[in-house]
């Protein structure tokens, strides 16, 4: 017999129930509602083609209504445009291409991805992992892997690929349970994706978005939002949550897994340790990036330094506006390093083609990214996306759910729409046109809104079944235990949801209450 979840070989369904077994039966039942309501959703790139054409109906209607919106703070009241109209066709047929070259999450994120990929393909990053965890003494390794897991967006979707199943060897290897290290692991990688004291390709596509939202009120002319305007914020959620996902897997899920009794055909057991050549290569690698960021650095602190910003200021600087570039150059030189001393770049050809695979596997971000332009580029263009922020920012004023609040509110609708719509570009394009202004109009910065994003965006992904991964979690569940069924997954899962949700949002009430800024120069407020 099969799942219908999953497609994969399920347990025998004549054995007795048992209250475990009906419990496990009605979250069935849950995932499967929310999985039958997120397949009935249309592709990102179909749902914004529909939301585009909604929003030019939309405008168009209350263009005709004469209907118009008055900025609070300013003496502006804009009139609302509409698409279909003369004037709406011609500023289509003018900006239709500009409005996605220059749409600011795509050169950023093509740059990252480019580099990201080479080192990921020379094998960079797994080496990291393995040299990471492969000494770490037994009673540290769920917190180990829960820290390595907090820096997973950096590697993108290559870490719930590659770190839960690494994870599984790892315990085993240390006399614990393998199921604890490839549950947690992945737990960690999805609950706390958005966290980390590194950075990549998904910080350039927060902030590209976060930009274009932004820019529909008068007050982001002043505001300088770059790649790193949630830094300190991130930086500091990876220790905590690394910490509790430490807790988490050591104190909560492991015990409840029972003894472990090995199976007949689960994985061999590896041998983790790195080769002489991995460990010079990595040894290489590392002191060619030093001296790298000490170069970067040194064109930065001096007073006079070329990347100092206007009147020697460290905030705002071009090395934070320009911040990719110098990403680009560390990301480049340590694939090239590293690839070139184990012998998987032996010649131009193999960089490029590892480069040009990573960017070939953007295609369907680049068109969705395509669609996505065009909907915030009419969000400001036509005044809906200020009519909307205002009508937003009165509603939550109106119920009484303002400062702190409103932000929990909104990282719980995100959490519930993560459930559907798992993509973050997605849903970040879909909801931060309007979250973005109308908390600029109630007082509270671009960096607030994009940092309570992160937490709805990360904590409810690992019990989707919306989410590719946990199905290929289950395939690799399965090899440690056969009977294993998609609801016994999500519950073991679910440990990870309400603590990390929890714990991540007093992180961000810490630096709310105590008007602590987000990132270098981002404020919590607008100042």
């Amino acid at each position: 017999m099969s799942s219908s979840l999953t497609g994969l070989p399920g347990p025998d369904s004549k054995s007795p129930k048992s209250p475990d077994a009906e419990r496990r039966g009605a979250l069935d039942r849950v995932l499967s509602l929310i999985e039958r309501a997120g397949n009935s959703l249309p592709n990102p790139i179909v749902l914004f083609a529909v939301l585009f054409v909604l929003l030019g109906l939309v405008s168009t209607a209350l263009s005709l209504a004469d209907v118009s919106v008055d900025v609070p703070g300013t003496d502006d009241t804009k009139p609302v445009t509409g698409l279909f109209t003369g004037e709406g066709l011609r500023w289509l047929v003018e900006n239709l291409i500009p409005n996605f070259a220059t749409f600011p999450p795509i050169g950023a994120v093509l740059v990252l991805i480019m580099v990201v990929g080479l080192a990921e393909k020379v094998g960079l990053l797994e080496t990291l992992m393995r040299a990471t965890l492969a000494r770490v003494p037994r009673a540290v390794l769920p917190y180990a892997v829960a820290l390595i897991a907090s820096q997973a967006h950096m590697m993108s979707d290559v870490a719930a690929i590659v770190l839960p199943p690494l994870a599984a060897l790892v315990f085993k290897s240390a006399g614990r349970h393998p199921v604890a290290g490839l549950i947690g692991g992945f737990a960690c990688v999805t609950a706390g994706y958005s966290a980390g004291f590194t950075i990549g390709s998904l910080d350039a596509l927060y902030v590209g978005i976060t930009q274009q939202a932004a820019a529909v009120l008068p007050a982001a002319a002043g505001l300088d939002i770059h790649l790193l305007i949630n830094y300190f914020f991130t930086a500091a959620s990876s220790i905590v949550l690394a910490l509790l996902g430490g807790f988490l897997i050591s104190r909560v899920l492991e015990p409840r897994l029972g003894t472990y009794e090995p199976a007949a055909d689960e994985p061999e057991q590896q041998d983790l340790t790195l080769t002489p050549v991995q460990r010079r290569g990595l040894l290489l690698t590392g002191l060619v990036v030093l001296l790298y960021l000490g170069a970067v650095l040194a064109l930065w602190l001096p007073p006079g330094a070329p990347l100092r910003g206007e009147g020697g200021a460290f905030v705002p600087s071009p090395l934070l506006s320009g911040i990719v570039p110098v990403l680009f150059g560390a990301f480049l030189l340590a694939g090239l390093t590293y690839g070139i001393a184990v012998k998987k770049v032996t010649r131009t050809e193999d960089a490029v083609t590892a480069v040009t695979d990573s960017v070939k596997n953007m295609s369907g971000y680049i068109v969705m990214m395509f669609v996505a332009a065009q909907v915030i580029a009419l969000f400001t263009w036509s005044n809906v996306g200020v009519l909307l922020a205002v009508k937003a920012a009165a509603l939550f004023d109106s119920m009484g759910v303002t400062g702190f609040w409103a932000i929990v509110v909104f990282v719980l609708l995100a959490s519930c729409l993560n459930l559907f719509i798992v993509s973050g570009s997605a849903l970040w394009s879909l909801v931060g046109p309007v979250f973005v202004p109308a908390f600029m109009l109630m007082g509270m910065s671009p960096a607030l809104s994009q940092a309570a994003f992160r937490i709805g965006d990360s904590a409810t992904g690992a019990i989707t079944p919306m989410n590719p991964y946990v199905f290929l979690i289950l395939a690799m569940l399965r090899q440690y235990e056969p009977e294993a069924r998609l609801g016994t997954l999500i519950s073991r899962l679910a440990i990870f949801v309400a603590p990390f949700l929890a714990v991540w949002l007093v992180i961000l009430g810490i630096f709310y209450g105590f008007d602590l800024p987000l990132g270098p120069g981002a404020h919590i407020g607008l100042k």
